[in-house]
C-alpha cells in the first residue's frame, strides 16, 4: 500500500453514483410499492451498500482500512432509471472516493439481483465519483509572488564537516507547492548571525532549520522569539503534535512560528526527518496566512 504516514488527518468526504435502469414501468412500481418477491429492494440494497463501504479495504488490495464515520444512501427515480447516490465521510489521512464508488456499485448489484426474477432487462451504468473534498487536492495554495529564505543553523555544517540535508529537503518541499523563488544560507549556531539573517531578509517566508533543541548551542528560538510581532501558537502546536505522533523525542523540540513585518518566520528541527515532518505538518495550510496578512478573512 502507498505510504500515508506523512499525511495529516482531515475531514474527507466523497459522493459517488450508480445508475440502475429497468426495462419496464411495472418494475419501478413494484419497487415503490414493495411488491418485489425477494423483499424490499431499497432497504436491502441500502444494507448491502453499508457493508460494501466497510469491506472495501478487504477486497481492493491497495485500499487502506479506515474509520467510516458516515455513510448516506439516497435514491432518485427518473423514468425507468434509479440513481443511487452514496456519500461517505471520515476523518483520516486518506480519502474515501473508492469506498463511495464501491458502496454505490454494491447497492446497484443488490438491486439487480433482487429485480432479475421480475425483469430480465436491468442494466447498471455510470458508476463514478461525483464530488470529493479534503486532503491536499482540496487545498491548492496560491504561492504566486511568494519567496522563501532558508537558513541552516549548524556549527558542523558551517565548518564543512557535515552535509546539509534538512535545508535542501525544505527547499524541495516548498518547490512542490510551486514556491520556487527561494534563497539558501548556511550559518553557525550564533545568535548574531541568526538575527542578521532575519533582519536582512525580505523574503515572504523565512525558515530556520537547526538549533531548536535543548543543547547549550541551540539558540535559534531564543534569538527569534523577541524579534517576532506575533506568535502563531497553533502552527507551533501542530508541528510538535505531528512530530510527537512519529517520534517521542519531538517533545524536546522548541519549534517557533510567528510573524515579523508581514513575514512568516519558522524555526524547525535540524534533522532531515524533523524538518520534513514540520513542513508536512503545516503545509499547504500555512500559505493561507499570507491571504490573511493582505486583509483577507480567516475562515
Amino acid at each position: 500500500m502507498v505510504d500515508i504516514t506523512h499525511k495529516s488527518t482531515t475531514l474527507r468526504v466523497a459522493t459517488a453514483q450508480a445508475i440502475v435502469r429497468v426495462s419496464k414501468e411495472e418494475t419501478i412500481q413494484s419497487i415503490k410499492e414493495n411488491r418485489v418477491p425477494k423483499g424490499s429492494v431499497l432497504d436491502m440494497a441500502k444494507a448491502a451498500g453499508l457493508l460494501g463501504v466497510k469491506k472495501t479495504s478487504e477486497l481492493l488490495p491497495d485500499c487502506h482500512p479506515l474509520p467510516i464515520e458516515f455513510t448516506g444512501i439516497e435514491y432518485e427515480f427518473d423514468g425507468l432509471e434509479i440513481r443511487v447516490l452514496m456519500t461517505v465521510k471520515t476523518i483520516y489521512k486518506t480519502g474515501v472516493e473508492v469506498e463511495a464508488m464501491h458502496g454505490a456499485s454494491v447497492v446497484a448489484l443488490t438491486m439487480y439481483d433482487m429485480l432479475k426474477p421480475i425483469d430480465k432487462g436491468v442494466e447498471i451504468s455510470n458508476i463514478k465519483l461525483l464530488t470529493k473534498k479534503g486532503g491536499k487536492s482540496d487545498r491548492n495554495p496560491n504561492t504566486s509572488g511568494l519567496s522563501a529564505h532558508i537558513v541552516v543553523c549548524s556549527d558542523s555544517i558551517a565548518r564543512g564537516e557535515k552535509e546539509d540535508r534538512a535545508g535542501k529537503a525544505i527547499q524541495a518541499k516548498l518547490a512542490s507547492y510551486g514556491l520556487t523563488q527561494s534563497s539558501y544560507q548556511i550559518i553557525p549556531d550564533d545568535p548574531d548571525k541568526i538575527r542578521n539573517e532575519l533582519e536582512n531578509s525580505d523574503a515572504s517566508l523565512v525558515i530556520f532549520t537547526g538549533g531548536t533543541g535543548a543543547g547549550p548551542r541551540d539558540s535559534t528560538p531564543d534569538t527569534l522569539v523577541p524579534m517576532l510581532d506575533t506568535r502563531l501558537d497553533g502552527v507551533e502546536e501542530t508541528m510538535r503534535r505531528y512530530g510527537q505522533d512519529r517520534m517521542p523525542f519531538a517533545m524536546l523540540s522548541r519549534s517557533v512560528a510567528g510573524i515579523r513585518n508581514q513575514q512568516v518566520v519558522l524555526a524547525v528541527p535540524g534533522s532531515t526527518n524533523g524538518a520534513t515532518e514540520a513542513m508536512d505538518a503545516v503545509l499547504p495550510g500555512l500559505f493561507h496566512v499570507f491571504h490573511v496578512l493582505k486583509g483577507g478573512r480567516h475562515d
